[in-house]
């Protein structure tokens, strides 16, 4: 981003600074309202993510028919409630039709859609929903282990409070064994 993009930006991290009683031109905060700025650019920049680049190519034809899992894919977002972030851990699977994806495009699609102001439950859907349509498999899981700072640091100050979600596509959401082969294999990784 050039820096013409980021004044506005910078300057309204200054005026929050100053709403909070803050000197914004401090030592230790003189060069904050930059360093925010390029961290919520970078944040939030999957919203401008093109998945088709992304995946750049990395499906190929295979008859492999066996569930593929990446498990403990690190998630850091930030909660669009509050701009506190949530991270924790994902874990994908899927069945393949024909058609398998290089491996690191699976966690690159995962941190495009965690570059965005986020809520967990749509963060999960969008996954399972994306590897669906470049891959069209037999079927997509999707779980998410999210700690949220805005249920830690303020309101109910629960610190070691976790939120799970899951989205099912396809053998997943249409076959126990499968779910259940998966869930329990994801569970042996992360030991719960």
């Amino acid at each position: 981003m050039s820096s013409i993009e980021e004044n506005p930006l910078k300057e309204l991290v200054r005026q929050l600074l100053t709403e909070l009683g803050e000197n914004p031109t401090r030592e230790g905060l003189k060069n904050t309202p930059q360093r925010v700025a390029e961290s919520l650019r970078f944040l939030t920049s999957g919203q401008w993510a093109n998945f088709d680049e992304l995946v750049n190519g990395a499906l190929f034809e295979d008859n492999y028919n066996e569930m593929v899992i990446v498990k403990d894919i690190d998630v850091f977002s930030l909660c669009e409630h509050h701009l506190l972030p949530f991270l924790g851990k994902c874990h994908v699977a899927y069945l393949p039709k024909g058609k398998i994806i290089g491996l690191s495009k699976i966690p690159r699609i995962v941190d495009a859609f965690c570059r965005r102001l986020q809520v967990q439950e749509r963060l999960t859907t969008q996954i399972a929903e994306c590897l669906n349509r470049v891959l069209q498999p037999e079927g997509v899981a999707v779980v998410v282990e999210a700690l949220h700072l805005c249920m830690s640091m303020r309101g109910v100050e629960k610190q070691n409070s976790f939120t799970t979600t899951s989205a099912m596509t396809g053998c997943f959401k249409n076959d126990a064994r499968t779910r259940s082969e998966f869930l329990s294999l994801i569970r042996a990784t992360t030991g719960k």
